[in-house]
């Protein structure tokens, strides 16, 4: 009977083994970087074997990559579908909640955005492809929508791919210092109606150009082709 009841209980305990290995590389690379942490930082973070370490990951980098890819899937889940014929959901309303969705993980998790942000960036080329892949679904998902934004009219002239870059751009930098800054999730709303108000109205207002003026006391003469024969 007693048998039966580890037997049970394995699995969770194998998940709840992983999980603290995960925390534990979690802080050790938020505090010293991917590059200057070791297995042995972590290992001794969890408070486990070094052999215990290797049941469940085969190095440094793939801890890494498995905090990524979980930290990958919460921003993508943060992001729905823009519907564009439903009239109880305006299509501005539905782009605040995703952007608002965004911004409420990076800052629920500071420590993964930042990791994110500059050490996951130049491990080796295998990551940096695996990081450009991300990066790219995410291009294509807001090129798409601003697609079809113009074809409704609700999103003005551009190259869509262009447009989709420069607002993931102004995003990212708007995470990094927010979570540099230690901001709080309370931070979201008002950082979403930042982002929102840039997005869509920017922030120049120059003024209209001035025409040269013409001077005093000199009159254009005609042209050649305008002047009357004398």
């Amino acid at each position: 009977m007693a048998s039966r009841r580890r037997q049970r209980s394995t699995p969770i305990a194998k998940a709840e083994r992983r999980q603290q290995i995960l925390h534990a590389a979690r802080e050790v690379f938020a505090k010293r970087g991917y590059h200057q942490a070791t297995i042995d930082d972590i290992v001794a973070q969890a408070g486990v074997a070094r052999g215990t370490f290797y049941l469940y990951f085969e190095d440094k980098r793939a801890v890494f990559s498995d905090l990524i890819d979980r930290f990958s899937a919460k921003l993508t889940m943060a992001i729905v579908s823009i519907v564009t014929e439903d009239p109880d959901r305006p299509v501005a309303d539905q782009i605040h909640a995703n952007v608002r969705g965004i911004i409420a993980t990076c800052l629920a998790d500071r420590t993964l955005t930042r990791i994110l942000f500059t050490d996951a960036v130049g491990i080796d080329s295998d990551f940096d492809r695996k990081l450009g892949t991300f990066y790219d679904t995410l291009v294509q998902l807001l090129t798409e929508s601003l697609k079809e934004g113009q074809r409704l009219g609700i999103v003005g002239d551009g190259e869509p791919r262009v447009l989709a870059y420069m607002s993931i751009g102004a995003l990212k930098e708007l995470l990094y210092q927010a979570v540099t800054l230690g901001l709080a999730e309370e931070s979201a709303d008002v950082l979403t109606s930042h982002i929102c108000s840039f997005l869509g109205h920017g922030y120049l207002r120059p003024p209209p150009m001035r025409t040269q003026p013409t001077r005093p006391g000199r009159r254009r003469s005609p042209s050649r082709s305008t002047r009357t024969p004398g």
